[in-house]
């Protein structure tokens, strides 16, 4: 494969983001359009990276796609041949030499390559960081995953949040309360994911957060810190058997008193 220093910067940046997020190859599959042999591939270098994986990477890590699409330009050039003129051959090192006989070396015109592609890399994520300077923060939704990690059955028992089907947008609240302190229970539904679960927030340490259907399966989390205030926990998942709320039950037994609250959905 054809690489220059703007691909093997590109790579990098990309492995880079993936070891930040902690998301496995497989991790990745499951949330790309792009299977875990593809994306092997493409972040050790050995198959050009199609600029959709870029964007999807971006998505799911929350790194800032200008930068790195920045970067997929350049190396696109190399792959797609576009940086060459046409008609033009691109002599070999050992066919160039220097004034005297000497070959001139391949590292020369490599540096000035890297030089082009890293300035151009870094003068994106200059403006934007800038920007981010000048403009006060503003709340803004996470980007839907439009490949959830699971459905319906194959849901079962997993973290909502791992799995990628409680992105904004992707889930309805199809019940909330608030019990004894201030604790707050939300029963939600991801219709991309076909599952249902419970977040709670407010919780405290030993407190338990109960999920349960009408056809015996039962799922829970409990509160490890104290406070939980602020920090959303959320119960894994049960599958979305088609009907609905019906028999759903959420319980809440708090460590303090013991005492237990229910709803139903």
């Amino acid at each position: 494969m054809i690489t220059s220093a703007a691909c093997e910067e590109l790579v990098t940046e990309l492995r880079r983001a993936r070891e930040r997020s902690g998301l496995s190859m497989a991790a990745l599959a499951a949330r790309t359009p792009y299977s875990k042999s593809s994306w092997e591939r493409y972040l050790n270098g050995k198959k050009p990276v199609p600029r959709g994986a870029v964007e999807a990477l971006c998505r799911i890590t929350r790194e800032p796609a200008e930068p790195l699409l920045a970067l997929w330009e350049l190396a696109d050039a190399t792959w797609s041949g576009r940086g060459q003129h046409p008609g033009s051959a691109v002599p070999s090192a050992q066919s160039v030499t220097a004034p005297g006989g000497k070959p001139a070396a391949r590292r020369g015109r490599w540096a000035v390559f890297a030089g082009a592609a890293v300035a151009l890399f870094l003068a994106v994520l200059g403006v934007s960081m800038a920007g981010t300077r000048q403009d006060p923060p503003r709340a803004t939704a996470e980007p839907p995953v439009r490949n959830p990690g699971c459905t319906a059955e194959a849901c079962e028992g997993l973290n909502p949040v791992d799995m990628g089907c409680g992105g904004s947008g992707m889930v309805q609240t199809l019940a909330r309360r608030t019990a004894s302190g201030g604790r707050r229970l939300e029963l939600r539904h991801a219709e991309v994911c076909r599952a249902l679960w419970v977040r709670a927030t407010g919780l405290e340490a030993g407190d338990r957060v109960e999920l349960l259907l009408a056809d015996g399966r039962f799922q829970y989390v409990t509160a490890e810190a104290s406070p939980e205030a602020g920090r959303y926990l959320s119960t894994p998942m049960s599958s979305d058997t088609g009907t609905g709320t019906t028999g759903v039950r959420v319980c809440l037994k708090a460590a303090s008193s013991g005492r237990e609250e229910c709803f139903t959905g």
